[in-house]
């Protein structure tokens, strides 16, 4: 009996707000060297650990993901969490990930500093018994030599790029051009509707 095939695919999520390289850099990683076939981008709308503070408009940074994506056909924008209830809790999205897409095998990708805080997230036990993780390091996280976890997680060694959204939109608000931290895709829309954003307008962009 021949086994199944499924497609090897890895769930970034978060609030994307907004992009950036950083970002970028480490999906392009661990697409290329961590043998997953496909990366979506899961722009969250609602983070139950983040406060909505400063969180632009869920259409625009799925715009936003979206742009800087488009020239590489290993990375998808997904509005998946979109449709489910809020706030967003991993298990849930994986839950119903695996309902909608049984043809793909899917590996949450979580930083070294959220792993480190795993075990008071919603159902994480749950998680790990159902899903691939693949944990990658964070600035000042750095991942353990020596781990004895489930076989269902994975450690990644990925190159770490200090940037951070919160810089990208402090930089954005104090008119800096910062356009090599961004794609250049992303980078030419933000200065088109940077009024736009900067009143937190929910228009269509």
């Amino acid at each position: 009996m021949n086994s199944k095939t499924y497609i090897k695919t890895g769930v970034f999520s978060g609030s994307f707000n907004p992009i950036h390289i950083g970002h970028l850099a480490l999906a392009n990683y661990l697409c290329e060297y961590e043998n997953l076939d496909e990366i979506w981008f899961m722009v969250t709308p609602q983070n139950p650990f983040k406060q909505q503070v400063d969180l632009w408009d869920e259409s625009l940074r799925l715009k936003l993901v979206t742009l800087a994506i488009k020239d590489y056909p290993r990375f998808k924008a997904s509005d998946f969490e979109f449709h489910l209830p809020r706030p967003s809790y991993s298990v849930h999205t994986l839950e119903k990930l695996r309902l909608a897409f049984p043809d793909r095998k899917f590996h949450l990708i979580i930083g070294s500093d959220n792993w480190l805080t795993f075990e008071h997230w919603y159902r994480p036990e749950q998680i790990i018994k159902e899903n691939a993780i693949i944990v990658y390091p964070r600035p000042g996280y750095p991942i353990p030599e020596k781990t004895n976890t489930h076989t269902n997680v994975r450690f990644v060694h990925s190159p770490i790029l200090e940037i951070s959204s919160t810089f990208i939109r402090k930089a954005l608000e104090e008119g800096k051009d910062i356009r090599y931290f961004l794609h250049p895709a992303v980078w030419d829309f933000l200065q088109k509707h940077t009024t736009k954003i900067s009143q937190n307008l929910t228009t269509d962009f």
